[in-house]
């Protein structure tokens, strides 16, 4: 079934209808008209361009992966491309869908079936009697489904962080390598999610300072909103970021931290093994000496040791190197 509406005077009409009927339609002032396009050819949107006189470079902007997220005006109508997002088995998952929006028609575009629109259309249902807005009210809807979409991953992401705090910190940490990948990969998500998040706020404000041409006062609000959640998500990332360099910087300086302890016990071992040796040098020499070749000399010899490295290992044991 064709993923097609049809709301006139704010009462939704008809849905599922083809895509060729909605020829029929634009042309009337009191229709409002969405349709859903999922990895569309560059023969279904040429359609669609000749009904609605969409700009060559929009469409060929939908059609080409990786857009950055931003807002174009053209004199028939507005492009938006904006990023969905979600966390699939740990893995930042980025959907592009872009947005032909017209006076009486919202176009949108998904890069795969991986877009809940689903739940765009739930949110549109929830507030029915908001359909007598029109396409913008419509847009907000999508908006407002994709941002939230952003506080999701952000949570997941800020919950991920905080055990990778807990891990770091514990007494008895197992692979301190798996430490260390996973913050270099959540570092790697987020300047990735911010790239393409993070611009939706300029999306959203663009559409808030032509408020006075394209929305009605009702819907400054719903806007203004959304414009919010999106401050609140560059806030966040930003944050999430640092506590992600933080656990970064703690992570080496505990590895370094772990060496001076390493080095200092075996400094500490180092020269508690260096007073037998010496000692036992002494002794060793093939000259006469007080206690040559006589017992007292081999229990003299063996008392200084002990007495020498027993005073060393309490001293290093005293100061935490042992």
């Amino acid at each position: 079934m064709e993923r097609t509406r049809l709301y006139r005077n704010g009462v939704m009409e008809a849905e599922g209808f083809p895509i060729d009927d909605v020829s029929d339609y634009v042309g009337d002032p009191s229709a409002v008209v969405w349709f859903d396009l999922c990895s569309p050819t560059q023969a279904d949107l040429t359609k669609i361009s000749e009904e609605l006189g969409l700009h060559p470079l929009a469409v060929e902007d939908a059609l080409q992966s990786h857009q950055r997220p931003k807002l174009d005006t053209y004199d028939s109508h507005l492009f938006l491309s904006v990023y969905g997002a979600k966390l699939v088995d740990k893995h930042l998952q980025l959907i592009e869908i872009a947005a032909f929006v017209t006076k009486n028609a919202l176009v949108t575009v998904r890069e795969s079936p991986q877009f809940d629109i689903d739940e765009v259309i739930r949110r549109w249902d929830a507030n029915a009697e908001m359909a007598k807005y029109g396409v913008p009210y419509l847009l907000h809807g999508l908006l407002d489904y994709v941002v939230d979409g952003h506080f999701e991953v952000l949570q997941a992401m800020d919950d991920r962080v905080e055990a990778l705090e807990d891990d770091l910190f514990e007494e008895n940490a197992g692979d301190r390598a798996y430490i260390q990948r996973q913050t270099f990969e959540m570092r790697k998500k987020l300047v990735r999610f911010r790239r393409l998040a993070v611009p939706v706020r300029e999306v959203v404000g663009s559409l808030l300072r032509r408020s006075v041409e394209l929305l009605d006062p009702v819907l400054d609000p719903y806007y203004q909103d959304v414009y919010d959640h999106t401050l609140r998500v560059a806030e966040w990332t930003d944050s999430l970021r640092e506590l992600v360099g933080n656990v970064r910087e703690a992570h080496i300086n505990q590895q370094g931290f772990k060496l001076n302890d390493i080095m200092k016990k075996i400094t500490s071992w180092a020269a508690i093994i260096a007073v037998p040796t010496m000692i036992t040098g002494f002794y060793g020499q093939n000259v006469p000496y007080p206690g040559f070749s006589q017992p007292i000399g081999f229990w003299t010899s063996t008392l200084v040791i002990l007495v020498a490295s027993s005073i060393l290992y309490l001293i290093f044991k005293r100061r935490g190197w042992l």
